[in-house]
């Protein structure tokens, strides 16, 4: 019987478009401490990274940037925001059907890799109705930020698959370092929020166009 094989996708940028409540979140923060507001595109660069280093690239890593303050703002605004129903996580096209599709599959495991918390991925999960597709959910929690490895080698430990099994799927730079220092196979979307030249340059093995292209490209790079 041959391996198992590990896809593990990004949830912001590539799952789902939560541009809006991100960027409302962290114009809340910066207002209440009278910062000044990064540019829009500035604020979606840093999507992917832990809440911390978000904060901390946004204030270009200043050692006497108030990121942890920054941080709490943007939990209790983002909260606000969900519980409110302001503003809502869209799944991108597609997203739902290839988890169906691919969770059905029985030498395929799916898990996710985010930087967001736990409870925001349950939220998320639960408002689409997408409990029990994932067998690993590594955050922000209880890990260290991408681009480190810790999500990847956690989630090939916990489901006992190797690097050469394990696909992490996602929008960013972060992602696809976060792969390639694991050892894994990194794939782009090219709908989120980092150009294709940035997943390219940072190890991207190819880049989706929409989510009708993910079954070739896993035949393409796990063969």
């Amino acid at each position: 019987m041959a391996a198992q094989r590990l896809i593990l996708f990004d949830v912001d940028g590539t799952l789902v478009d939560s541009q809006h409540m991100i960027v409302a979140a962290v114009t809340h923060a910066f207002a209440i401490e009278r910062i000044t507001l990064p540019e829009r595109e500035e604020i979606l660069s840093i999507v992917g990274l832990s809440l911390y280093e978000a904060m901390m690239v946004l204030g270009n890593n200043a050692p006497d940037f108030p990121a942890e303050v920054l941080a709490g703002h943007y939990r209790t605004a983002f909260r606000e925001l969900r519980l409110g129903g302001q503003h809502d996580e869209l799944l991108f096209p597609g997203s739902r059907e290839v988890i169906e599709r691919l969770s059905a599959r029985d030498d395929l495991l799916l898990g996710l890799a985010t930087g967001k918390s736990m409870r925001g991925v349950r939220a998320i999960l639960e408002n689409h109705g997408m409990e029990g597709r994932f067998l690993t959910i590594q955050t922000a929690d209880d890990n260290p930020s991408k681009p480190d490895p810790g999500m990847v080698n956690r989630a090939m430990a916990e489901l006992g698959v190797q690097p050469a099994d394990t696909v992490v799927v996602g929008d960013t730079a972060w992602d696809m370092r976060m792969a390639r220092a694991a050892g894994a196979c990194a794939i782009g979307v090219g709908w989120g929020y980092h150009v294709r030249g940035r997943l390219v340059e940072a190890g991207a093995a190819t880049i989706l166009s929409s989510f009708d292209e993910l079954d070739g490209a896993l035949m393409a790079t796990m063969l």
